[in-house]
């Protein structure tokens, strides 16, 4: 049986004229700033502090399909989406889009791990955050 995503955060976010490339489109790192920033505003959403002591999330892994550049001016949309979490991860879901344009422009994935910062091994999930995540 599949991990079923369940939608968790829309945000926009504009795009900005140092974001493109010399292709005048979007430059392929800038998809993963737009998926950080969806995930920051999640974290920070369900109350996780994002400090760098104690236990804090982590990205182990990260990728990006790009399906039609973006260009310059507009505002993108990126919606987020939270398979049910494991004992130390969750994996996250992303699909950009143009604002008020359907059409899918790329679509990513990242996989949330909690770890203690001092040993960087991963720990469980706390109990405050597994439930703000999907069950």
């Amino acid at each position: 049986m599949t991990n079923p995503r369940i939608l968790v955060l829309t945000t926009q976010i504009p795009i900005r004229w140092g974001d493109m490339d010399a292709y005048g489109h979007v430059n392929n790192t800038i998809y993963f700033r737009y998926m950080e920033q969806a995930r920051v505003e999640f974290l920070e959403q369900i109350g996780c502090t994002l400090t760098p002591r104690g236990q804090a999330p982590v990205i182990i892994n990260a990728s990006c399909t790009f399906l039609i550049p973006i260009n310059y001016p507009g505002v993108v949309e990126v919606r987020m989406f939270c398979g049910h979490p494991g004992r130390s991860s969750v994996q996250t879901h992303y699909e950009i889009r143009r604002q008020g344009d359907d059409t899918l422009y790329a679509t990513g994935d990242a996989k949330i791990v909690w770890m203690d910062v001092a040993t960087g091994k991963s720990v469980p999930i706390p109990e405050s955050m597994r439930a703000a995540l999907p069950a």
